[in-house]
Formats: structure tokens, C-alpha cells, sequence
């Protein structure tokens, strides 16, 4: 005759007088109920030790999860690119070429260059002066920022002027709706277009966004 004693909340049991087989079907079960408590993501080890009176006493332990791979910091550059560091003013600048026939303002020379063709003015596009690509990368004017040191420079002129916004500029637009503050005028508008639109109600009555 064999006695059987274990608590499922220890995760522990004990048999005397039983077979291999039978331990190891033991041993099943209370994987089984361990992963049932704990979900099918848990790592589960056994232990199973054997006393002077040949009691035989398995033990579960969960192990913890391998750790997960972390995602690259943005703003990594080509440690052979070109750092370019602009002051607030100039990287804000909307107006930094300005057509002298209508005043309308170029973010770029370029764009200028286009433009005075519409007026039948003299105009002229940079040609590369070699095949080679030049990678540049923009750090942030704000000293007290991560993307202002050069390791973790932004990739575009365009993302560093939204960064910089975003994070260290004025909110200036503003949803009629809920009255939440933008400091990217694309990041308002697509805001705007589906506020009031997701909405989430508890069963209490209260609404939320998300």
C-alpha cells in the first residue's frame, strides 16, 4: 500500500512505495496545473530527490523568461557621416531664401532656384561635384537633449525639426475639440481628424479615447 501527500500550492508532492512510472506521471500533472496557473509563456523546472526511506519528493520551479533583445536607441548615425549643427533660429527658419520679386520665402536654395523660373529670372541648380553621396546627420540645438550629442544624431533635417518642436517648442495648435496642444502642425491635423471618433464607453458611462 502507497501513500500520496503533496499541496498544489507549494508545488510539491510525495509518494513512497511507487514506480518510475508512476512519479513521472506525478510529475506530468503538476506541470500541467503549474502552466495552467501560470500561463503557457512559463518556464517550468523539475527537481526530483530521493530520501533514506525511498520517498521520492518532486519539486517545480519557474524560471524566469529569457531576456528580451533591446531595440536600437534612435538616432544611431553612420559614425562617418556628416554632423550638422544648426541654432534654433536657423533650424526654424521658414524664409531663409527669399524671391525678390514676390517675397515668398525657401526653406531651401533649391526650391528658390524653381521658383524664379516662374518669374523668367535667371536660375541655377547645384550640380554634385562627384558621384560620391554625402551622409549627413542634424543634432539637436538643445544642449540639455540626447540627440544633441553627435552619437545620437537624426538622419534628416526634417526629423530633427519635428523632434525639436515636439519636444522643445511651443504647443501653439490647439484641437476645438479637446483642447489638446500641438507643437507640429501635421500632428494636430491628423489628430483632428479622428478626435471624437474612438471612443471607448465603461459600462459606468465614462468615455475615454483610448
Amino acid at each position: 500500500m502507497s501513500n500520496i501527500t503533496g499541496s498544489a500550492a507549494t508545488g510539491s508532492f510525495s509518494s513512497g512505495n511507487y514506480g518510475g512510472e508512476e512519479v513521472q506521471q506525478q510529475q506530468q500533472e503538476l506541470l500541467n496545473h503549474h502552466a495552467n496557473l501560470h500561463g503557457s509563456n512559463s518556464f517550468l523546472a523539475t527537481t526530483t530527490n530521493i530520501d533514506s526511506n525511498g520517498i521520492s519528493t518532486a519539486q517545480v520551479q519557474k524560471q524566469p523568461p529569457p531576456a528580451k533583445k533591446k531595440r536600437n536607441l534612435p538616432g544611431t548615425p553612420d559614425p562617418s557621416a556628416e554632423v550638422i549643427a544648426l541654432s534654433p533660429k536657423t533650424l526654424m527658419a521658414t524664409n531663409r531664401f527669399v524671391c525678390e520679386i514676390c517675397k515668398k520665402g525657401f526653406q531651401r536654395d533649391q526650391n528658390l532656384q524653381l521658383h524664379r523660373r516662374g518669374h523668367n529670372l535667371p536660375w541655377k541648380l547645384k550640380q554634385r561635384t562627384s558621384t560620391e553621396i554625402i551622409k549627413r546627420v542634424y543634432v539637436c540645438p538643445e544642449p540639455s537633449c540626447v540627440h544633441h550629442d553627435p552619437s545620437r544624431a537624426l538622419g534628416d533635417l526634417t526629423g530633427i525639426k519635428k523632434h525639436f518642436c515636439r519636444k522643445h517648442g511651443e504647443k501653439k495648435w490647439k484641437c476645438d475639440k479637446c483642447s489638446k496642444k500641438y507643437a507640429v502642425q501635421s500632428d494636430w491635423k491628423a489628430h483632428s481628424k479622428i478626435c471624437g471618433t474612438r471612443e471607448y464607453k465603461c459600462d459606468c458611462g465614462t468615455i475615454f479615447s483610448r
